[in-house]
């Protein structure tokens, strides 16, 4: 072999390698599962139908089935904290621009989180009666719903750890004389 092929063949395996790093970063996230009435919440342990609110699922490298949470604030706890599973492959948020109601979120309208938009702050609670981290595919549904229920609109990765992580309920909202008493 002369130098100008060796040349060559060490520039196609530089290409190779960098070639191979860029596929690996575009690796396709694992689709979500369908919310049946088996999930069970992995905090409370209870049934996801019995709550109203958006839900969650991580889907983890070391096992099958979904870790599935009651509220969608229950899946960034388990993200933000040392303890829990760290080979996390992909977290689903249900999109609550797509959900039938409040109280019925929706089994298959999933977003993968780190790509949505979360209404905090807002005076919707969450399944278990704490602070949420309300899910939006788009921009204009969460702006409708910050208008209907106060809030404010953030990144995935600007969602506060405090916010997130407090053990503080939620503030009961202010009375609005005006309301039809549905929350």
């Amino acid at each position: 072999m002369n130098v100008r092929s060796s040349v060559a063949a060490a520039l196609c395996l530089v290409a190779l390698s960098l070639s191979g790093c860029g596929e690996k970063e575009n690796v396709a996230l694992p689709p979500p599962h369908t919310l049946t009435a088996d999930a069970v919440g992995h905090y409370c342990s209870m049934d996801l139908m019995e709550h109203s609110g958006p839900k969650g699922q991580i889907i983890l490298a070391s096992q099958k089935a979904p870790v599935w949470f009651s509220s969608a604030r229950d899946a960034f706890s388990y993200t933000m904290l040392d303890e829990e599973a760290k080979d996390v492959r992909a977290v689903y948020v249900s999109d609550m621009g797509k959900a039938p109601s409040w109280e019925k979120p929706g089994v298959d309208n999933w977003i993968e989180a780190r790509g949505a938009l979360f209404v905090i702050e807002s005076r919707k609670q969450g399944g278990m009666g704490a602070p949420e981290t309300i899910p939006f595919s788009d921009r204009a549904a969460a702006e409708r719903f910050v208008a209907e229920n106060g809030g404010r609109i953030v990144a995935f990765a600007n969602v506060p750890q405090d916010y997130v992580l407090s053990s503080e309920p939620a503030a009961e909202p202010p009375h609005d004389p005006g309301a039809d008493g549905a929350h």
